[in-house]
């Protein structure tokens, strides 16, 4: 097998293994010099809660990624699964964000704040690391909105949305 051969396989392989671990769903909002901007992103994780840090990663240089790339403030929305249309709508790049008809608001730095039932955590942006063909932000939180009640989280696997709740917890 060629280099180029072994170096397909493991980006296959890579790609499959990472497919089949769940990951949580977050929408990332900043404020750019255009206005607004946001992402749907599976890369979301906590790094320490003292103080709270947490990290992602942003995969394209243009559109919306390279505003949140540049951004000195960003806000981690993480998704409930009543949050199915906002993952939807902030993961395709041909849709239309912030509009009149859709749930939002500014916080009072100015940040995009989508009105969902998830926590949303206002994060300063501690670095920037080239990463392979992505970018790996590590963010300070700042600010927490907690929902008024809790809902069962969303996750991406295998290329979907998914819900979590008590129908799926495994038997102790």
């Amino acid at each position: 097998m060629t280099i180029q051969a072994q170096a397909s396989q493991l980006t296959g392989d890579f790609k499959a293994a990472f497919g089949g671990h769940p990951a949580g769903v977050a929408i990332i909002t900043a404020q750019s010099p255009t206005g607004p901007v946001g992402i749907t992103a599976s890369s979301v994780a906590s790094v320490s809660a003292e103080p709270p840090l947490l990290a992602f990663s942003l995969s394209a240089s243009r559109g919306s990624a390279a505003a949140i790339a540049v951004a000195d403030t960003v806000v981690v929305h993480l998704l409930t699964a009543a949050d199915l249309e906002l993952a939807r709508t902030f993961a395709d790049s041909t849709s239309d964000r912030f509009t009149v008809s859709m749930a939002w608001t500014r916080m009072e730095t100015g940040e995009p704040l989508l009105l969902h039932g998830g926590h949303a955590l206002r994060c300063r942006i501690l670095s920037r690391t080239p990463a392979g063909g992505s970018l790996l932000l590590a963010a300070e939180v700042e600010e927490i909105v907690v929902p008024a009640a809790a809902e069962d989280p969303m996750v991406y696997h295998r290329r979907a949305f998914h819900a979590l709740g008590d129908h799926s917890i495994l038997p102790g």
